[in-house]
């Protein structure tokens, strides 16, 4: 049980997907002006960071592996998240219209977001069992999650704050950005 609880801690702050690995930039900075559009960004992107990695890891070691056909990986992975990310439209156009409206072009992006076919990927490279890949990838979503939300937290302080004027628009998301970068570093002691 430890263990599991060091892999989701370890995903989640120590190795944050957006902050310490610099995936998922583009909802990072595009989705974060509002804290519910942010969070509903990171549900839905949650939801398929683990279906992708429920469907793609058995499907790398009982079909790749044994076929020989490990050098498909990217391609497989991407087909089995483009497909997800269509059923997550669905749904979200049927049950919840006005997020999926308020969402935009980036409810489609998450096929691009380069953050879960990292999961994906890293769950292969890290030679993690199947549980253990579900649990880092819960982690690494709530690790999203999380930096989502402090972003658009900070965001909303930035729309009172004085800001000189070369670094209003997205400069100044850059630079908190790489200050939230600098606060979850202090989070790699934590775990070893």
């Amino acid at each position: 049980m430890s263990e599991m609880l060091n892999i989701f801690l370890k995903a989640m702050l120590i190795d944050n997907v957006v902050l310490i690995q610099y995936l998922a930039i583009c909802p990072f900075i595009g989705m974060t002006s509002d804290t519910e559009k942010a969070t509903g960004m990171s549900l839905a992107t949650t939801f398929v960071i683990m279906i992708a990695t429920a469907v793609t890891y058995p499907l790398y070691h009982f079909v790749m592996v044994p076929l020989h056909l490990e050098f498909l990986q990217t391609l497989f992975f991407i087909l089995v998240i483009a497909s997800l990310v269509q059923l997550v439209e669905f749904f979200m156009k049927k049950i919840m219209p006005g997020l999926y409206s308020a969402m935009g072009v980036y409810l489609a992006l998450i096929t691009t977001n380069c953050a879960v076919l990292g999961i994906t990927v890293n769950c292969i490279k890290k030679d993690l069992t199947y549980a253990q890949s579900l649990v880092y990838a819960f982690g690494t979503a709530m690790g999203f999650l999380l930096s989502m939300v402090i972003m658009s937290g900070v965001r909303s302080k930035l729309k009172t704050a004085k800001i000189p004027e070369a670094f209003k628009g997205t400069p100044v998301l850059y630079v908190c950005a790489a200050l939230l970068s600098l606060a979850f570093l202090g989070f790699k002691g934590l775990i070893k």
